[in-house]
């Protein structure tokens, strides 16, 4: 739930504050990436947002890029995230969504909740933006713990899934780009993951892994294993 709330924070705060023409007044496109520890190692879930310098302009005319080494004024973007952020937090918990467990079960009653975010609604949140010391690959390059099911990066603006062919396309034609290469019509890739694996990596995975001159068979697969019945003995 509040990972799911950070994620919609920080979107509609670098979409809020992009479209507006005091800054940029463009629609940008960006993804963002859930990491959920530090450098530290300790437990700071963050999202890294790659983002475009620049966007369309709001009739689909023009590509807007940002200045030079500045994209979007951090203390605006920070105070705006605060603000949608505990927003939406409050909301989750009027509606009964949020829940505490050990240390913080006290928080379930809305007068030590209420006393817990004050605090947090003076404080200066931090946002960083910054070109990538590495560039943009360098945000992905950590590996991370998630709920099941949940969606680690998620794209937005021109990006996000119904748009990004049309407006892709349209922000190349605007920056006088050429459009990405096609594979050729007869290519097939194969079917089997087992030939796309060796024809991506040059390593068979059909190979035995000890003495790399036998071959591996599929001799029975095994259904999955029931875990074992648990009876309440008191």
């Amino acid at each position: 739930m509040v990972c799911g709330i950070l994620f919609r924070a920080a979107a509609e705060t670098l979409r809020t504050i992009a479209a507006d023409p005091k800054h940029l007044g463009a629609d940008t496109g960006f993804f963002a990436v859930l990491h959920t520890w530090g450098q530290n190692l300790l437990h700071h879930p963050h999202l890294h947002c790659v983002v475009a310098g620049g966007g369309l302009s709001p009739d689909g005319r023009r590509w807007i890029s940002c200045r030079p080494g500045f994209f979007l004024p951090v203390r605006v973007l920070s105070r705006l995230f605060r603000r949608l952020f505990l927003h939406d937090l409050q909301m989750a918990f009027d509606s009964g969504k949020l829940q505490f467990f050990n240390s913080l079960e006290t928080l379930r009653q809305p007068p030590e909740f209420a006393r817990y975010l004050a605090p947090l609604r003076q404080a200066e949140w931090v946002v960083f933006a910054k070109p990538p010391f590495a560039g943009p690959e360098q945000v992905l390059d950590y590996v991370h713990t998630l709920p099941d099911g949940f969606r680690r990066i998620r794209y937005y603006g021109f990006l996000a899934h119904r748009c990004r062919q049309q407006k892709l396309a349209r922000g190349r034609q605007l920056l006088d780009m050429a459009p990405p290469p096609t594979a050729p019509a007869e290519y097939n890739p194969p079917a089997d993951y087992r030939d796309r694996h060796e024809q991506l990596t040059g390593s068979s995975l059909r190979e035995c892994p000890v003495c790399h001159r036998g071959r591996m068979l599929t001799v029975e697969t095994l259904p999955p294993r029931k875990s074992p019945a648990v009876y309440n003995t008191s």
